[in-house]
């Protein structure tokens, strides 16, 4: 506390009419040393009672003062606390950041995220090569400048303007001389004020699943052509025996015959396709057990020299009998064989020739089976298609007719049921060479293969 100039003054004024009454004898003092005596006292009197109250104006002062220190000190606290809470909030959004871009990184569909203007914001590496340019190198550019679709760019600045939460939309994209199909979903992102402050798009690969559904409606549509022929025949036939039109028992026979050979050609058509759909969907029943393919082989030959036979084909089986044992399902092995021999002698002209082999291959620990015909051929552009489903050589349609599923199921029984692997070789007027190879019974049972 700090006295004022007065208060100093009339204590020193006071000290010093005190020593002046004490410096006097007791007996000699006179009425104005003692009205100065009783000035002296009062000036004292109201001197202490000033102290008194600065005194305790100075103990509310320093009182308030202890109260200012004590609330700057929870102040003080409590902004410690906010700035540890206010870190601790900042590293848990760091944290999450780093959590949503790990897993925006980790999609295998193409992510994308721009902001207000357009700018990329986030991108992953799915992304970065659909549209060929570097993730990490491409933040905060302009989408112009990194995405060559102006259908997607378009998809995004018009759902960015009309404000909608989620759009769908199948988008395709040329990749040398392939065309991908995505599916494309944007959403905008929205702030606290319930503006858009950006747009997130995500590119899901579907080429596979629309070629699949291709594919589908394709066997739909060879499945019904085929099917209506034969039920042509016999729809045919059969009214024209109702009507009468057979007079004789020799044309009743006739017809007879052909309402057979169809009924039979439609029985196999639907065997075949049905056995196609147990092998690929793993219901049909296989009893593998140890086979000799030499044997199956030379069965399967004898069996289709009659066939042959009707077009003068000469078929060879150059087929020794060795230690070539293989652990399969010996029906289908023997249909996989007749498959391709009958195949063989349809696409043979008359007095061609049909040579048959099996051999032991050591080197690749496999038994190799082998028709070489003297037909047709099949051009070099349509091998890579012959197995699949329904497929048939255009050119050459004129030298029999068929469904285009026994090479399928024979791939079929080949590769997914005994996991061997079938080729063909062909050169066009010069006949071809069908074939598959089967792992030999000892690698199956070692289980090096």
């Amino acid at each position: 506390m700090v006295f004022s100039k007065n208060y100093i003054f009339l204590a020193v004024l006071v000290f010093i009419v005190l020593m002046l009454i004490a410096a006097m004898p007791l007996g000699g003092t006179t009425l104005a040393e003692a009205l100065a005596c009783i000035a002296a006292i009062g000036a004292a009197g109201w001197l202490g009672w000033r102290l008194f109250i600065e005194r305790r104006m100075f103990l509310v002062q320093v009182a308030s003062l202890r109260n200012d220190y004590k609330n700057q000190c929870e102040k003080a606290s409590q902004s410690i606390n906010d700035a540890k809470d206010f870190k601790l909030q900042l590293q848990l959004l760091k944290r999450q950041k780093r959590n949503t871009e790990a897993i925006i990184y980790s999609i295998s569909d193409a992510v994308i995220v721009t902001d207000a203007s357009d700018r990329l914001i986030m991108a992953n590496e799915p992304a970065g090569g659909l549209f060929d340019f570097d993730v990490k190198g491409a933040m905060l550019k302009p989408m112009e400048e990194l995405v060559s679709s102006g259908e997607l760019k378009k998809l995004i600045g018009s759902s960015r303007n009309s404000r909608t939460r989620h759009v769908r939309h199948e988008l395709q994209f040329e990749s040398g001389e392939n065309t991908q199909t995505y599916d494309c979903i944007i959403s905008c992102i929205y702030d606290d004020d319930d503006q858009v402050c950006g747009v997130v798009s995500v590119l899901h690969d579907i080429t596979r699943e629309k070629e699949i559904s291709q594919m589908k409606n394709d066997f739909v549509s060879h499945v019904s052509h085929e099917f209506k022929t034969p039920l042509a025949s016999i729809t045919a036939y059969s009214e024209m025996l109702v009507d009468g039109e057979a007079a004789d028992e020799k044309t009743r026979k006739e017809f007879y015959s052909i309402i057979q050979s169809q009924a039979q050609r439609l029985n196999r058509l639907i065997e075949d396709i049905l056995n196609i759909s147990r092998i690929e969907s793993g219901l049909i029943k296989v009893n593998k057990e140890a086979v000799s393919t030499a044997l199956i082989v030379r069965d399967a030959a004898q069996m289709v020299k009659s066939y042959a036979a009707e077009k003068n084909i000469t078929v060879e089986d150059q087929t020794a009998i060795v230690f070539d044992q293989v652990y399969a399902d010996k029906d289908m092995i023997s249909q996989a064989v007749i498959n391709l021999l009958s195949n063989a002698v349809k696409y043979t002209p008359n007095d061609g020739k049909i040579t048959v082999n099996s051999e032991v291959d050591e080197s690749q620990q496999v038994v190799r089976v082998t028709i070489v015909d003297t037909g047709a051929g099949i051009p070099a552009e349509e091998l890579p298609r012959i197995f699949e489903k329904f497929y048939r050589v255009k050119a050459n349609n004129k030298f029999a007719k068929g469904t285009g599923l026994g090479l399928n199921l024979v791939k079929q029984i080949i590769e997914k049921v005994h996991d061997g692997r079938v080729f063909v070789t062909s050169q066009v007027g010069k006949g071809s060479c069908f074939g598959f190879e089967l792992p030999l019974l000892a690698t199956v049972k070692t289980g090096t293969r």
